[in-house]
Protein backbone atom coordinates (compact mmCIF):
# COMPACT_ATOMS: atom_id res chain seq x y z
CA UNK A 1 0.00 0.00 0.00
CA UNK A 2 1.65 3.34 -0.82
CA UNK A 3 0.76 6.87 -0.81
CA UNK A 4 2.12 8.91 -3.18
CA UNK A 5 4.83 6.47 -3.63
CA UNK A 6 5.93 5.73 -0.14
CA UNK A 7 5.25 2.89 1.55
CA UNK A 8 3.08 3.31 4.02
CA UNK A 9 5.32 2.19 6.72
CA UNK A 10 7.74 5.43 5.53
CA UNK A 11 4.59 7.74 5.84
CA UNK A 12 3.83 6.29 9.41
CA UNK A 13 7.67 6.96 10.30
CA UNK A 14 7.81 10.28 9.57
CA UNK A 15 4.36 11.04 11.74
CA UNK A 16 6.01 9.27 15.04
CA UNK A 17 9.09 11.71 16.37
CA UNK A 18 12.10 9.56 16.35
CA UNK A 19 12.58 10.02 20.63
CA UNK A 20 9.44 7.98 21.26
CA UNK A 21 10.38 5.30 18.78
CA UNK A 22 13.64 5.19 20.47
CA UNK A 23 11.85 5.01 23.54
CA UNK A 24 9.93 2.58 22.80
CA UNK A 25 12.19 0.23 21.24
CA UNK A 26 14.37 0.60 24.75
CA UNK A 27 11.33 0.03 27.15
CA UNK A 28 8.77 -2.03 25.25
CA UNK A 29 9.70 -5.20 27.30
CA UNK A 30 9.72 -3.47 30.44
CA UNK A 31 6.39 -1.03 29.63
CA UNK A 32 4.44 -2.93 27.02
CA UNK A 33 3.03 -5.83 29.38
CA UNK A 34 2.32 -3.29 31.88
CA UNK A 35 0.42 -1.15 29.68
CA UNK A 36 -1.13 -4.04 28.33
CA UNK A 37 -2.10 -5.10 31.59
CA UNK A 38 -3.62 -1.48 32.50
CA UNK A 39 -5.40 -1.40 29.05
CA UNK A 40 -7.34 -4.87 30.02
CA UNK A 41 -8.04 -4.17 33.61
CA UNK A 42 -9.74 -0.52 32.24
CA UNK A 43 -11.91 -2.48 29.70
CA UNK A 44 -13.28 -4.92 32.04
CA UNK A 45 -13.78 -2.06 34.85
CA UNK A 46 -15.87 -0.30 32.04
CA UNK A 47 -17.93 -3.10 31.41
CA UNK A 48 -18.33 -3.89 35.46
CA UNK A 49 -19.10 -0.38 36.22
CA UNK A 50 -21.79 -0.60 33.50
CA UNK A 51 -23.67 -3.68 34.79
CA UNK A 52 -23.02 -2.40 38.78
CA UNK A 53 -24.35 1.20 37.98
CA UNK A 54 -27.21 0.03 35.67
CA UNK A 55 -30.82 0.08 37.09
CA UNK A 56 -32.16 -2.96 34.95
CA UNK A 57 -30.98 -6.71 34.21
CA UNK A 58 -28.57 -6.81 31.27
CA UNK A 59 -29.28 -9.59 29.05
CA UNK A 60 -26.53 -12.62 28.89
CA UNK A 61 -26.49 -11.51 25.33
CA UNK A 62 -24.09 -8.48 25.95
CA UNK A 63 -21.37 -9.84 27.97
CA UNK A 64 -20.92 -12.00 24.85
CA UNK A 65 -19.07 -9.40 23.02
CA UNK A 66 -16.26 -8.81 25.53
CA UNK A 67 -15.79 -12.46 26.68
CA UNK A 68 -14.83 -12.98 22.69
CA UNK A 69 -12.61 -10.00 22.99
CA UNK A 70 -10.70 -11.81 25.86
CA UNK A 71 -11.01 -15.13 23.72
CA UNK A 72 -8.78 -13.00 21.10
CA UNK A 73 -6.44 -11.68 23.22
CA UNK A 74 -5.34 -15.24 24.44
CA UNK A 75 -5.80 -16.14 20.48
CA UNK A 76 -3.31 -13.03 19.27
CA UNK A 77 -0.75 -13.88 22.06
CA UNK A 78 -0.41 -17.52 21.38
CA UNK A 79 1.46 -16.99 17.83
CA UNK A 80 5.09 -16.29 18.58
CA UNK A 81 6.60 -13.20 16.81
CA UNK A 82 9.27 -15.61 15.55
CA UNK A 83 7.62 -17.62 14.04
CA UNK A 84 6.16 -14.80 12.08
CA UNK A 85 9.36 -13.40 11.08
CA UNK A 86 11.44 -16.27 9.38
CA UNK A 87 10.38 -17.88 6.74
CA UNK A 88 12.04 -21.48 6.26
CA UNK A 89 11.04 -23.20 3.28
CA UNK A 90 11.83 -26.89 4.90
CA UNK A 91 9.77 -26.31 7.78
CA UNK A 92 6.62 -28.30 7.95
CA UNK A 93 3.93 -25.45 7.42
CA UNK A 94 4.62 -23.93 11.03
CA UNK A 95 5.00 -20.39 9.31
CA UNK A 96 1.29 -21.14 7.62
CA UNK A 97 -0.05 -21.80 10.92
CA UNK A 98 0.63 -19.45 12.76
CA UNK A 99 -0.14 -16.81 10.41
CA UNK A 100 -3.24 -18.71 9.53
CA UNK A 101 -3.94 -18.83 13.00
CA UNK A 102 -3.29 -14.69 13.72
CA UNK A 103 -5.21 -14.11 10.86
CA UNK A 104 -8.11 -16.25 12.68
CA UNK A 105 -7.57 -14.26 16.21
CA UNK A 106 -8.08 -10.69 14.42
CA UNK A 107 -11.02 -11.90 12.86
CA UNK A 108 -12.24 -13.31 16.23
CA UNK A 109 -11.48 -9.77 17.73
CA UNK A 110 -12.97 -7.80 14.99
CA UNK A 111 -16.07 -9.90 15.17
CA UNK A 112 -16.48 -8.99 19.06
CA UNK A 113 -15.68 -5.62 18.05
CA UNK A 114 -18.62 -5.83 15.53
CA UNK A 115 -21.06 -7.58 18.25
CA UNK A 116 -20.33 -4.40 20.99
CA UNK A 117 -21.45 -2.27 18.06
CA UNK A 118 -24.69 -4.69 17.15
CA UNK A 119 -25.48 -4.46 21.03
CA UNK A 120 -25.05 -0.90 21.37
CA UNK A 121 -27.36 -0.15 18.15
CA UNK A 122 -29.85 -2.60 18.43
CA UNK A 123 -30.59 -2.60 22.47
CA UNK A 124 -29.99 0.61 23.06
CA UNK A 125 -30.21 3.43 20.37
CA UNK A 126 -32.50 1.87 18.55
CA UNK A 127 -34.83 0.69 21.22
CA UNK A 128 -36.72 3.87 22.47
CA UNK A 129 -37.67 2.34 26.05
CA UNK A 130 -33.78 2.78 26.51
CA UNK A 131 -33.40 6.09 25.29
CA UNK A 132 -31.62 7.35 29.17
CA UNK A 133 -29.76 4.30 29.54
CA UNK A 134 -27.62 3.69 26.85
CA UNK A 135 -24.56 3.18 29.32
CA UNK A 136 -24.00 -0.53 29.02
CA UNK A 137 -23.89 -0.18 25.33
CA UNK A 138 -20.98 2.35 25.29
CA UNK A 139 -19.25 0.45 27.88
CA UNK A 140 -19.26 -2.54 25.99
CA UNK A 141 -17.46 -0.83 23.24
CA UNK A 142 -15.18 0.89 25.54
CA UNK A 143 -14.63 -3.03 27.31
CA UNK A 144 -13.81 -4.36 23.39
CA UNK A 145 -11.33 -1.40 21.88
CA UNK A 146 -9.44 -1.76 25.38
CA UNK A 147 -9.09 -5.52 25.64
CA UNK A 148 -8.26 -5.70 21.98
CA UNK A 149 -6.14 -2.47 22.03
CA UNK A 150 -4.39 -4.59 25.29
CA UNK A 151 -3.85 -7.46 23.03
CA UNK A 152 -1.74 -5.69 20.30
CA UNK A 153 0.77 -3.84 22.46
CA UNK A 154 1.41 -7.03 24.40
CA UNK A 155 1.78 -8.67 21.11
CA UNK A 156 4.08 -5.89 19.94
CA UNK A 157 5.77 -5.67 22.98
CA UNK A 158 7.28 -8.77 23.05
CA UNK A 159 10.88 -9.85 21.52
CA UNK A 160 11.38 -13.03 19.45
CA UNK A 161 11.95 -15.41 21.28
CA UNK A 162 15.56 -15.53 22.00
CA UNK A 163 16.14 -17.40 25.03
CA UNK A 164 16.07 -16.90 28.74
CA UNK A 165 12.94 -15.77 29.95
CA UNK A 166 10.52 -16.04 26.72
CA UNK A 167 11.55 -12.65 25.45
CA UNK A 168 10.61 -10.48 28.33
CA UNK A 169 13.29 -8.69 30.66
CA UNK A 170 14.22 -9.09 34.16
CA UNK A 171 14.96 -12.97 33.82
CA UNK A 172 18.36 -13.10 33.44
CA UNK A 173 18.91 -16.53 34.54
CA UNK A 174 20.49 -17.92 37.75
Amino acid sequence: MCLRGWPLCEVIALLIPPYVVQFWEEKAKSYGPILSGALFGAGWWFWVDAVACNTRTIPFDQYIPGTVATVALVMINMVRRDELQDYDPFDDGGFCRSRFWLFLSYVVSFASLVGAVWVLTQHYAMNPEMKGEVWPGVAGIFQVSCILASGLVFFVSRTPADGGYGGYGGYTGL
